[in-house]
């Protein structure tokens, strides 16, 4: 089981610093134990035992995953959908919410639902590590209230710092997308559009208001 200890917190930085670096989330999310700035991948898999709660790892910090019961809805919807397109166009494997990967040296991140195209994958096996060291190819976020603008700028940053070649952030209470290519390359997406696959999932499309509607009990 790795055990990867994450940069330290510098010694001059406050509360109020580590606040603002985090993203100004909710006080509540960021956990206290173990202390600051100490925390590795094995607080990270056992968090869920310990707190309840799954966490990712952000500079040696437990940070609390947003969860909540129709954004989970959601996310396997997204996944399913994925899924069945991979069964006619074998390009990789998905995971989901509760699949961690190291992005980078003591940053692991917990996207909601993730696809990894079998070249990042070595003999094009899904990893058995408990927190694999790779990048997805596309990871998408489903946004809770509780996510700060800030907080999803650094989560961006990080993952198109690793190597994520496509990202989608699903806003279920504008029942609309932002889907990025790059950091600062940006699609916004209406309640009428389509997530695409680009060139991640060459031909994949999922229209949003199909996605709402089976999400709320509808025909989809």
């Amino acid at each position: 089981m790795a055990t990867t200890v994450a940069a330290t917190i510098p010694a001059e930085w406050t509360l109020a610093d580590l606040h603002e670096r985090l993203g100004g989330i909710p006080l509540e999310r960021i956990r206290l134990v173990p202390p600051l700035g100490t925390a590795t991948e094995d607080d990270v898999l056992q968090s869920k035992r310990r707190f309840g709660r799954i966490c990712e790892l952000i500079d040696g910090v437990l940070v609390e995953k947003t969860t909540g019961w129709f954004e989970s809805r959601l996310a396997v919807i997204i996944g399913h959908f994925i899924e069945t397109f991979l069964d006619a166009h074998n390009l990789g494997v998905t995971a989901g919410a509760d699949g961690p990967v190291r992005l980078l040296p003591g940053q692991v991140r917990i996207p909601d639902v993730c696809f990894i195209s079998w070249e990042r994958l070595p003999g094009r096996k899904a990893p058995r590590r408990p927190i694999p060291a790779l990048a997805p190819d596309l990871a998408v976020e489903v946004l809770s209230k509780k996510n700060t603008a800030a907080e999803m700028r650094r989560k961006l940053h990080d993952y198109f710092t690793a190597g994520v070649r496509l990202v989608w952030y699903v806003d279920p209470r504008t029942q609309s997308a932002r889907v990025y290519t790059a950091e600062d390359q940006c699609t916004e997406i209406g309640p009428d559009g389509s997530l695409c696959g680009g060139d991640v999932l060459p031909g994949f499309e999922l229209p949003l208001a199909e996605l709402f509607a089976r999400a709320e009990g509808g025909e989809g």
